[in-house]
């Protein structure tokens, strides 16, 4: 298993990944839209940010965004924002989430992060659990607004 940066390449797997949890989309099937290259290329342009792909035998089996903020707080430590992560619907329950979020952990704290914060819809109850098994508390409510 290998977790690295994506590339242009993954982004129509990550497109299927994040268009439904539930089943397995064919990257093939999906629409890869300007926006989406624009974002791309921002995510894929910005040191604060990246898009990891976890990847088995040139399969994109999972993924994640990861933004890290600078702040005044903890000293001055950046924290990492983990959100949108997938995996593969016939994938899960082998670990791999649970190697996804360990090496993204490992990643933050590699780069100097002080904490980890992710979000996650409040409908998503089995990936509460899942985030609690790995040591993520539920510490704050947060707040959106669509603009």
């Amino acid at each position: 298993m290998i977790l690295r940066p994506a590339t242009r390449a993954d982004l129509p797997a990550v497109l299927a990944l994040l268009a439904d949890e539930e089943k397995v989309v064919d990257p093939a099937s999906v629409v890869v839209t300007p926006a989406y290259e624009r974002a791309f290329a921002d995510i894929e342009g910005d040191p604060r940010n990246e898009m990891l792909v976890l990847v088995d035998r040139e399969l994109v089996v999972g993924c994640l965004q990861a933004t890290y903020v600078p702040g005044l707080g903890r000293g001055g430590a950046e924290r990492a924002l983990i959100e949108a992560v997938r995996v593969r619907a016939d994938r899960r329950g082998g670990g791999l989430g649970r190697e996804l979020m360990t090496r993204a952990v490992e990643r933050a704290r590699a780069r100097g992060c002080a904490l980890i914060q992710l979000t996650s819809d409040k409908r998503r109850t089995e990936a509460h659990r899942f985030y609690a098994s790995l040591g993520f508390a539920r510490s704050h409510d947060g707040f959106k607004r669509a603009l």
